[in-house]
């Protein structure tokens, strides 16, 4: 049968780092406050020359390197995001022209934080389905375009950065011993849409608006969906969580990170963490996180990785992959 296979991962980040200590003139908060909250101890902020595309053009380059491909290779773009340069036309369109890739196909995905879970599983459809052989897989987001920085509950969360995977079509047998993508579970409910949430678009207010967040009714909600969607992955691969070598969660909040892997029975030492480097950077978190447990040399060739992510929506998903 045909596998999507990870041929190739890589990231770009913004020239600037924002630690907590700079809130403190902004808002009132502390380095304390929100390392003891959310862990999370600094994030990167676009400048005005950085943009999704742009960020996205530098990590799809950069996994395009580290797969030894070039534009030329690619089939198709799917860019996860929810902060695209322009209502129209796709991000991903302006991607594969920054490339200089003029074949093949290119859309964009929103489903928030969980986009990049969203654009993977969807990516092995197209491949496993014909319709391609190669495709980039992109999260990329400018979350500090939307954010209130006078709303202390939100502004110290959220950063901004690009990461990216490459992948192939390959043969495997039908075994969870195959490379490539082998389960997946997604799912959303929109009831819970006044819990995160974006308070403006072109349908309705005409502008872009700012994000807005119940950050204890998320926090309330993610931990259960987040073990349902895992536990649905785990059922079609037919493992446990002790045959996992690592898990690469969304990085909103460690807190919830480390709530889940306990609820699942995930080691501590098996858990990717970089929420504390990165802020939560929506759909460009999951890829991010795996570039640098890749480029530390963690994740290696025949590893079985589990990618978990929860969004505004809310939009939650769980994708096994054989590295």
């Amino acid at each position: 049968m045909i596998r999507s296979v990870v041929r190739g991962s890589g990231a770009a980040l913004p020239r600037r780092i924002m630690k907590n200590a700079d809130f403190e003139g902004m808002v009132e908060t502390s380095d304390e406050w929100i390392v003891q909250r959310t862990g999370i101890r600094q994030r990167h902020v676009a400048a005005d020359d950085e943009t999704t595309a742009s960020l996205g053009e530098a990590a799809a380059r950069a996994a395009l390197h580290s797969a030894g491909l070039t534009p030329a290779d690619i089939d198709l773009i799917v860019l996860a995001t929810s902060t695209p340069n322009n209502t129209f036309p796709a991000t991903a369109v302006e991607i594969q022209n920054r490339l200089g890739m003029h074949h093949g196909f290119a859309f964009d995905m929103q489903a928030v934080c969980s986009g990049f879970v969203y654009a993977v599983a969807t990516a092995d459809l197209y491949i496993r389905g014909g319709l391609a052989k190669r495709v980039l897989v992109i999260g990329s987001e400018t979350f500090s375009r939307i954010l209130d920085w006078n709303d202390r509950s939100t502004c110290v969360l959220f950063g901004d950065g690009a990461g990216a995977l490459v992948l192939e079509a390959g043969e495997g047998t039908g075994t969870i011993a195959d490379r490539g993508v082998l389960a997946a579970s997604l799912r959303s409910d929109g009831v819970h849409k006044e819990k995160l949430f974006v308070d403006g678009g072109p349908s309705t207010t005409g502008t872009v608006g700012h994000l807005r967040m119940e950050g204890r009714e998320v926090f309330k909600h993610a931990v259960g969906m987040i073990t349902d969607v895992i536990e649905a992955t785990f059922s079609q691969a037919g493992i446990t969580a002790d045959d996992l070598d690592w898990f690469v969660p969304h990085q909103a909040n460690k807190r919830i990170i480390d709530a889940s892997a306990k609820k699942l029975g995930i080691a501590e030492q098996k858990v990717v963490v970089t929420v504390d480097l990165h802020g939560n950077t929506s759909a460009a978190s999951v890829p991010l996180a795996l570039s640098v447990a890749v480029a530390d040399g963690r994740i290696k060739k025949g590893d079985l990785v589990l990618l978990e992510a929860m969004g505004g929506g809310f939009t939650w998903g769980a994708v096994l992959v054989r590295w």
